[in-house]
Order: C-alpha cells, then sequence, then structure tokens
C-alpha cells in the first residue's frame, strides 16, 4: 500500500521544517550550476528557494507522491512522479538536493555511491534525513502500532555516511544538529509526526482504530513532550547532514 500524503498538513510547521533545508543549503558552494535536483521535493515550497538560490538554473524535482507532485507543480515547480530508487542523475546535474526524503528509502546507502559516479565531476550531493527515531515522538508510535514496519527506522549514523560518501567524493562534510522546536497549540508534537511519521498508520489502520490510537498516543505525548506554563511545548529534533562534492 502506498502512502497517501496530505501537502496542507506537511506545510503547518513550515519555517519549523524549512531551516534544516536553508542549513544544508548553506553547505553547498556550487556557483553556476547547469541543473538543480530537488530529489524529493514535496509541495515544492523549497524547490522555489532553489530556484531563487540559482537563478540561472534549470531546477527540476521529482518525488514519489502525487499529491505532493500536484502542490509544487501548482506552485509553477517542474515536477514529475519518480521513484527515487530507479532514478538516475542527468549528466547535467551539478546539484542534487535531498531533503527529509532518505529515511522512507530502507537502502538508500547502496544508492548514494551509484547516484555519486552518475554525477559530473565537481557536482554537489547533498542530503539531510531525520534522525529522532529513538525519541518518544518516534518511540511512542511504535510501541502502539508495532505491526506497521515503516516506521522503522532507515538512517544511518554520521560515521556511516561519510564512510560512504568518502568511497566516492573529492570531499564530504557531514554533522548533525538537534533543533529544539518552540511548538504551540494544542498537542502540537502529534500535529507534528501526523503529517510524517504517523502517515503510514493512517493508510494501514481502519478509521475507527486511527482514532483510538490517535487518542493514546496524544495523551502518551502529552507527557513525554508537556507544555509549559505560557502554553509552549519545547520538542527536541535531531538530525544528520551530508553534503559531498565529486
Amino acid at each position: 500500500m502506498s502512502t497517501v500524503w496530505d501537502p496542507s498538513l506537511y506545510l503547518a510547521f513550515d519555517d519549523d521544517r524549512a531551516r534544516p533545508f536553508h542549513d544544508l543549503l548553506a553547505r553547498i558552494a556550487a556557483t553556476t550550476p547547469r541543473r538543480v535536483v530537488d530529489l524529493g521535493c514535496g509541495p515544492g515550497n523549497l524547490t522555489e528557494v532553489l530556484r531563487t538560490h540559482w537563478p540561472g538554473a534549470l531546477v527540476s524535482a521529482l518525488d514519489s507522491s502525487a499529491e505532493m507532485v500536484a502542490a509544487a507543480r501548482e506552485r509553477g515547480v517542474d515536477a514529475e512522479q519518480a521513484d527515487v530508487t530507479r532514478w538516475t542523475p542527468p549528466p547535467d546535474a551539478d546539484v542534487v538536493v535531498t531533503n527529509a526524503v532518505l529515511q522512507w528509502v530502507p537502502r538508500h546507502l547502496d544508492l548514494l555511491p551509484k547516484w555519486l559516479r552518475a554525477m559530473p565531476s565537481g557536482a554537489w550531493f547533498a542530503m539531510q534525513v531525520p534522525a529522532n527515531f529513538a525519541a518518544p515522538s518516534h518511540t511512542l508510535p511504535r510501541d502502539l502500532a508495532p505491526a506497521v514496519p515503516a516506521l522503522g527506522a532507515a538512517v544511518a549514523s554520521p560515521a556511516e555516511y561519510a564512510d560512504v560518501l568518502a568511497g566516492v567524493a573529492a570531499h564530504v562534510d557531514v554533522w548533525e544538529t538537534t533543533y529544539l522546536h518552540q511548538l504551540t497549540g494544542e498537542d502540537p508534537v502529534l500535529r507534528w509526526v501526523s503529517s510524517t511519521a504517523l502517515r503510514p498508520v493512517r493508510d494501514a489502520l481502519p478509521e475507527a482504530d486511527y482514532a483510538t490510537f490517535r487518542a493514546e498516543l496524544a495523551r502518551r505525548l502529552r507527557a513525554a513532550y508537556p507544555a509549559r506554563s505560557d502554553g509552549t511545548t519545547w520538542f527536541p529534533f535531531r538530525r544528520v547532514f551530508a553534503v559531498a562534492r565529486t
């Protein structure tokens, strides 16, 4: 069963989700790339940033979700629906960016060397993946829905990414960051994960069962991430970044 994505729900935390993308983009030193590829573009809001950053480049995008591709096209993004596991960089792809995508691809470590070898000399590959899978935001849903395999982590350690990329790249820069998001509103951590980590659960469970699951998860998340006296909630979120130049 393919996961159905809701672009509007995903954009509910647009500012917080965009910050890692901008931090990643700041480490790409390409000046005049011919083509920039947004690999897993989502609703296209950050693809627009790539077009502004490199106005002379041909910016193309792809995503596995028909809903996300449709939303990106509504923004004027040149997006197509495609499976990243079957994708090959075009010969003029001087920059490839994949932001919060590869955690959904179980064997993506095998793909990285293939992609970099297909890219031209001097090209830049940049990736960012969430690495919060040991936090309550992700362990609690797994505890409540252990039969949903997509809830499992498919993210390697920073050292593993560095080793894989260093075997095929001239320069590699890998790091990790834990962002401390200050969220507002009722059950904000639940709303955050509802647009991403919980999508497979929503697709797998009947509506009534999902409502029961969600109610119990909300209770547990409130205990794990208590609201402060001012009504805001701190939400730590770890992410891993890697930038490689061929």
